[in-house]
């Protein structure tokens, strides 16, 4: 079942891009049955037959499966899925297929070669998310960057071979450095156990003995951090995100972000924990600074896609404060924010390419007054918009709470300084719904005297849904934190700062509702 997971993305890419420009059955539609099918292995698989837990000397995990690969060097094809990666796995899904809808009238150049590229994105991150075997690990993460530097170049914006170009640059240079890495500490490895693998799982656990030092570490560090956008490592995020069609905005932005969060909480601590403790108040203060940086400069964007750039930016930083601060509250909390912040930054480029369709343009300053004749609209960025600041009942509120607590337990300054940034989303935020929705009426409707439409049905119903989920993850997070509870306490076994209460524990007191 794990392996069918990973290859129905990629099967499906290749029936999109062997279908004519114009067939019976058109390649959007394959790539829609495509992630359908296998959200629908996923919840049949794990949710509504779930397997008893693999518990083994390396944690729970809820499926694994390993074939031989190359077997002189120590390398295995080996998979496996344990909560964090469900969830992300199926977050991915999700997405991915409010992707598709999203492009569903938008490509009309290449259609085939497009689907393909955006279902071999989703395979590869669906590889990343459960690799563990180190060199699988890397060939996932390369992947990912070949199909969505043709997202960019061939149906991004006016500056699109720039932006794919500095993409590619960033992404593939911090890959390299973790490249090195991964064989410096397989190298290391074999030098003090004389067993030459791969293998996540064997070094992990034997990481507390390795002498791999910080360096070895940093080449992680580095490729998880462009990934996430942290600064100084954000250089070609902005530029990108905004210079992508929308699905690519909503990939790189809801999903690919998450696998460099995905990286922290997988490989460097559990990898390096000795260094990573060493690192730990470097992290925090770049975690901190990312999150005062990234909404500061949100407020002198103009092209509403930079607008909510910076603003991701800024939420990726928490993320980095949760796995440095390490302990219960926090790795619960970095879960829920991951998914709040999918959904909700997937929902707010959703919007704003519907706005740029019916403006023609993405400067902020040449919109307003949209409230009137797009009501429905209005709404759904207000929704997202106060999910964007950490209102109570949302899933963004969850996860900054508990990564705010957990920060707190460790350090009381960096937690006063990230929860004071929290007045800089609610201004920003609030600010955005006022510019483009109320205020002076927009110049683009007093020249041509006609009116902005409001979302289509089927705009109306990807938002209701998007809107439902992210309700979902306030006010019921259960469900979520039971799912990750296993592979917390699993990490707490491993590295922990302080004594804390288990993942079982946090999740009992937040079950029925927001805290």
């Amino acid at each position: 079942m794990l392996l069918l997971i990973l290859l129905i993305p990629f099967a499906g890419g290749l029936l999109a891009l062997l279908e004519k420009e114009d067939p019976a059955f058109p390649p959007r539609y394959i790539a829609l049955v495509t992630l359908l099918f296998d959200l629908a292995v996923i919840i049949f698989r794990f949710f509504l037959f779930p397997p008893k837990a693999l518990l083994t000397a390396s944690g729970s995990w809820l499926d694994m499966e390993r074939y031989r690969w190359i077997g002189s060097l120590g390398i295995d094809f080996f998979i496996g899925i344990d909560g964090l990666s469900l969830l992300l796995v199926l977050l991915t899904l999700f997405i991915g297929t409010v992707t598709i809808f999203t492009s569903w009238n938008r490509i009309i150049k290449k259609p085939g070669f497009f689907y393909f590229n955006i279902l071999w994105t989703i395979g590869a991150m669906i590889g990343v998310f459960i690799s563990l075997d180190m060199f699988l690990f890397y060939v996932f993460w390369e992947l990912m960057l070949i199909p969505m530097y043709f997202i960019i170049a061939l149906w991004g914006n006016e500056q699109r071979r720039r932006a794919a170009l500095t993409f590619f640059i960033y992404t593939q240079v911090s890959g390299l450095l973790m490249l090195l890495s991964i064989i410096l500490l397989v190298l290391i490895h074999a030098r003090d156990t004389g067993e030459l693998t791969f293998n996540y799982l064997v070094l992990r656990d034997s990481a507390a003995h390795l002498n791999a030092g910080w360096l070895v570490m940093m080449g992680f560090f580095a490729a998880f951090a462009v990934k996430m956008g942290i600064v100084p490592f954000h250089g070609w995020l902005p530029l990108t995100y905004a210079q992508a069609p929308a699905a690519g905005s909503i990939l790189l932005a809801a999903l690919m972000a998450k696998t460099g969060a995905y990286g922290f909480l997988r490989f460097v601590v559990p990898l390096f924990p000795e260094s990573a403790v060493s690192f730990t108040q470097a992290a925090l203060i770049l975690g901190t600074v990312t999150v005062l940086y990234g909404a500061i400069t949100a407020f002198g964007q103009r092209d509403i896609k930079r607008f909510i750039a910076w603003t991701s930016i800024s939420h990726m930083g928490y993320i980095l404060l949760a796995v440095f601060s390490w302990n219960t509250f926090t790795l619960q909390g970095s879960v829920m924010q991951m998914l709040a912040h999918g959904i909700t930054t997937g929902a707010i480029f959703v919007l704003a390419a519907s706005l740029i369709d019916r403006t023609g343009t993405r400067d902020i300053s040449r919109m307003g007054g949209f409230w009137n004749p797009a009501p429905w609209m209005g709404a759904a960025v207000l929704i997202f918009a106060l999910a964007m600041m950490g209102l109570p009942g949302t899933g963004n509120f969850i996860g900054e709470f508990l990564i705010l607590i957990g920060t707190f337990h460790y350090s009381a300054a960096i937690a006063s300084v990230a929860t004071g940034t929290l007045i800089f989303s609610v201004i920003y935020a609030l600010w955005l719904v006022h510019r483009v929705f109320q205020g002076p009426q927009s110049p683009l409707i007093s020249a041509s005297r006609e009116t902005i439409s409001d979302l289509t049905k089927g705009e109306w119903t990807i938002q209701a849904v998007l809107v439902v989920v992210l309700l979902w993850l306030g006010f019921f997070p259960s469900l979520f934190l039971s799912t990750s509870a296993p592979w917390v306490d699993d990490m707490n076994a491993i590295h922990v700062h302080s004594s804390m209460p288990s993942a079982e524990a946090v999740k009992n007191r937040l079950a029925g509702g927001a805290p």
